[in-house]
Parts: structure tokens; C-alpha cells; sequence
């Protein structure tokens, strides 16, 4: 994904200028900036938007707060108030859904970072939840080093640590703490199924 692709999404925001006032003998003084780096670039409210890559549309994104920092030394975007991401297939369907409390992205490594009360769902309806997820997009992998819990359709997952493709249909959980059946459903879950061991 080329991420200044993000910036020409805002070239139609309104830029406010305050023309000085007549009356005015003098000019206000304006302080310099110290710091251009560690200051927002953009800043846009209430985001939804569509992120396209070579003319085919590859992410869905939702925030309440999306700041740019461009102009730091590794550029990030900064979702402080998180985020919800949607992931495309070829079909635009939908492959996989992420949400979070918080959420970063940086730029060159191209590498999502969400935190908090993180969900995300696949399309075989399976849930992840973990208060910490690392989303690799040049790698196309997904990987944690927190505790994982995953629901699934005959019994729930629980380990410290996993790993995935972006689509979240391959994973293996590092440490397995528990598997949990659930007592009404015969589908015999394991761990060797979906989530080998190291």
C-alpha cells in the first residue's frame, strides 16, 4: 500500500485563515516551531474511508481521531481514539475485521500496531481477542506476544502468543494455555487442527 495515497484523501479539506485585523498596529507575534516533528501534519474527525491500492480497493478504515505525522523521522499515523479496520479481498469481500482502543501505523515498515480491547474476526466467523496485535503488510502476517483468547465454533483457545496470515485462517498459538469444549457441540476441536505448537 503507498501511504501518501492517505494524504490526497484530505486535498479537498477547508484550510482557515485569520487575515490579521486592520485596526491593528502591529502584527501578532507567531512562536516558532520547535518541533516539527512531533506536531500532526493532518488531522481529520469522524474518518470513514476506503484505502485503494493499484485501483482495487484493499482496506476500510473507521476512526473518531486520525492524525499524519509526515514529518517525523519515522512518519506514523496515530489513531488515539482507535480504530476499526476492514480488510478486502479480490471480491471485496470482507476478510478479515480488526478493532482497537488505540492504533498506529508506520509508514516504512508498513506495520499496524492496535492496542486495547482488541477484536478481530475472520470470515469462518472465528474471534480474537488479546490487548495487544502487530499487523505486518509487507509480510502479510499478523502476530502477538500477549495472551490470545480464541472463540471458535465448538470450543474456546487460549495461549500467550500467536501468529497469522492477514486473513486470520492460518494461525498457531505459541503457548497454549487451555483448550475449552463446548459441551453441546460434537466438532472435535484441537489444537493440531488450526494452531500447531512451536
Amino acid at each position: 500500500m503507498k501511504s501518501y495515497n492517505m494524504a490526497t484523501l484530505f486535498i479537498g479539506v477547508a484550510l482557515f485563515v485569520i487575515a490579521p485585523s486592520c485596526k491593528k498596529e502591529q502584527p501578532d507575534k507567531i512562536d516558532a516551531v520547535v518541533n516539527r516533528e512531533a506536531m500532526a501534519s493532518l488531522e481529520a474527525t469522524e474518518v470513514t474511508t476506503v484505502i485503494s491500492d493499484s485501483g482495487i480497493t484493499r482496506y476500510r478504515i473507521a476512526a473518531p481521531d486520525w492524525l499524519i505525522y509526515d514529518k517525523a523521522k519515522d512518519p506514523y499515523w496515530d489513531f488515539p481514539k482507535g480504530i476499526l479496520l476492514e480488510k478486502f479481498n479480490e471480491d471485496l469481500s470482507i476478510d478479515a475485521t480488526i478493532r482497537g482502543d488505540y492504533a498506529r501505523y508506520n509508514e516504512k515498515p508498513q506495520i499496524w500496531e492496535l492496542r486495547g480491547n482488541v477484536y478481530a474476526v475472520n470470515q469462518q466467523g472465528e474471534q480474537f481477542e488479546t490487548p495487544l496485535l502487530y499487523w505486518d503488510q509487507k509480510a502479510e502476517r499478523i502476530y502477538s506476544d500477549s495472551i490470545i483468547k480464541i472463540t471458535r465454533a465448538a470450543s474456546i483457545i487460549i495461549g500467550i502468543g500467536f501468529e497469522s496470515n492477514q486473513t486470520m485462517t492460518q494461525y498457531t498459538i505459541k503457548k497454549p494455555q487451555g483448550i475449552f469444549p463446548f459441551a453441546d457441540e460434537t466438532e472435535n476441536d484441537s489444537v493440531d487442527n488450526n494452531t500447531p505448537t512451536e
